[in-house]
């Protein structure tokens, strides 16, 4: 607001300067949509480490190709993740009714934190060794162990002291749980004021295991406690289960994510016989929620596919034409890696398991976009394979045959170990030609997009006139200008790297008319030296 003046003097007023800085978002957050043993049912939950996921989602599962992801996906470098637990049924949810003390009418619901069968490894006691004696309170202990046929390794136990059934009481034991509790929740069945002691004292619960009550499913006959169907018993999610979980990733806001994993795809059907048509639609159906959400998909590919022929049905190339021919259409917005990968399996006492390469490859994008930005291709000798061989080792000339089809190699070198060895998107393939051949383009472009798109929310409602456009180009310019100097873009100068219109000539009257103002920009790629071609030259023998 003006100074106001009251005496001769200097006055000092801070003019703002219109500048509202754009600031890059984030560049690798990773979405897994897949069935996990337990966690939130269809709700994404961010994570930002691999402690962290299995505290919520339980960890490695043999039915979870994405767990195994999740950990190779941290194990290479990643950093946040958002975790969708889907399954193909509708999961029953352990739980077990204490009694009141006197008289014997149900007191207390307790239910595990989420659906699955997990909770039937869940334990709770209760006793009434309370500060003050007498009083009407009680402890409750939660345990949960390895598996019910060892119930003497207790994984994680909760106690909670001093409780009370008094809605109003400030140790209401329903609102305490359920605030606290990272695995049961509480209901009050309003039928007694005590629920029934299992043990002599808290202590004696966590030591005795025979001292507790296990939680168990609705009906413990129910063969699909995990949500599992007919099709798929286990749990292990359909195609419908997976499309309505990446759904949810729309309901993320203000948030977003930037690549997407769904390493369950690449399972459907039997071990020798892919269901391409569910891999196709489902992969289609992904895509084109990528494209609209500016993000990216890592395709992962089915374990019968071993080679590279494109006559061999367990050929690279001919399953990706079977992909092709089956609805799938290539995009820019994914890209896909051969072979797949083996990593020693925790849960198999280290033994070789073949895992989809989607969590891996998420995890060096992320590395590579913190060390070198997201125009780097994540590719070359940097771009080490972590915590895993490789299922099919390829030579000069195998990866010749897939490189020109847009199906990036991994490969082995001497001294370098396992690398990543392409960097081409699903349109990459030569005979395509097309613009957006390179995953760090098609990246860095998703990136520019989803900054300008955040960061020019406060345009909105303004004046559209020429003063509004002289403001956008001027944050537009300090962005783009930015990205230059830290080597985002060819060309030696900023006029020849990126250029930033918004004037007149892009936004008419009948755009004014419309409520529409039109920001023109582009930028000069930066594209990966696939080819590094040397001329050599013998020099003759000259005489002095």
């Amino acid at each position: 607001m003006p100074v106001q003046t009251s005496y001769p003097g200097v006055y000092v007023e801070e003019i703002p300067s219109g500048v509202h800085n754009i600031v890059g978002v984030t560049t690798a957050t990773t979405a897994f949509v897949d069935f996990f043993p337990q966690g939130p049912m269809g709700v994404p939950t961010q994570v930002s480490n691999y402690t962290e996921f299995v505290t919520l989602f339980g960890g490695l599962d043999v039915r979870s190709e994405a767990s195994y992801g999740v950990m190779q996906y941290y194990l290479n470098g990643g950093q946040t993740a958002w975790i969708v637990r889907v399954a193909s049924g509708t999961p029953a949810t352990a739980q077990v009714l204490l009694d009141a003390a006197s008289p014997a009418q149900p007191t207390l619901l307790v239910q595990a934190k989420s659906p699955g069968v997990w909770g039937e490894s869940l334990q709770v006691g209760i006793d009434y060794n309370t500060r003050p004696l007498g009083d009407v309170r009680f402890n409750l202990v939660v345990r949960r162990l390895d598996s019910i046929t060892n119930p003497t390794k207790v994984i994680v136990s909760e106690i909670f002291r001093n409780l009370s059934m008094n809605t109003t009481d400030s140790l209401y034991a329903v609102d305490l749980v359920n605030n606290a509790s990272q695995l049961i929740q509480l209901t009050d069945e309003g039928l007694g004021d005590l629920p029934n002691a299992t043990a002599p004292d808290v202590i004696a619960t966590v030591a005795d295991p025979t001292s507790t009550d296990f939680l168990q499913v609705h009906d413990p006959s129910h063969p699909a406690s995990d949500g599992g169907t007919a099709d798929y018993p286990d749990g292990r999610p359909d195609a419908t289960a997976i499309q309505a979980g990446v759904d949810t990733l729309a309901r993320i806001d203000p948030y977003i994510f930037n690549i997407l994993c769904l390493p369950a795809v690449a399972n459907f059907g039997k071990p020798s016989v892919p269901d391409t048509a569910s891999i196709a639609a489902t992969y289609q159906y992904a895509t084109s929620f990528c494209q609209t959400h500016r993000a990216f998909m890592i395709v992962d590919i089915p374990a019968s596919i071993t080679g590279l022929s494109n006559s061999d049905p367990s050929g690279i190339m001919s399953w990706v034409n079977v992909l092709e021919t089956n609805g799938y259409t290539p995009s820019s917005y994914a890209a896909i890696y051969f072979p797949r990968l083996v990593i020693p399996d925790p849960l198999n006492q280290m033994r070789p398991r073949n895992v989809p390469v989607s969590g891996t490859m998420a995890g060096i994008y992320s590395a590579t976009d913190s060390s070198r930005g997201v125009w780097k291709a994540p590719a070359g000798i940097g771009a080490g394979v972590g915590g895993a061989s490789l299922a099919t080792i390829m030579n000069d000339a195998d990866s010749g045959s897939i490189n020109p089809f847009g199906i990036n190699g991994l490969r082995n070198f001497p001294t370098y170990g396992n690398v990543v060895w392409g960097a081409r998107t699903m349109r990459g393939a030569d005979q395509m030609a097309d613009e957006w051949a390179y995953i760090p383009v098609r990246r860095t472009a998703n990136y520019i997009e989803e900054s300008l798109f955040e960061g020019l929310k406060w345009v909105v409602f303004e004046p559209n006139d020429y003063r509004l456009w002289s403001q956008i180009r001027l944050n537009v310019t300090s962005f783009m200008q930015t990205l230059f100097q830290q080597g985002a873009f060819q060309g030696a100068s900023a006029q020849s790297a990126y250029f930033v219109k918004c004037d007149g000539e892009t936004t008419t009257q009948t755009d004014i008319n419309s409520g529409v103002v039109n920001v023109l920009v582009g930028f000069a790629p930066l594209k990966p030296a696939e080819f590094v071609v040397i001329q050599i030259q013998q020099m003759a023998g000259q005489t002095s």
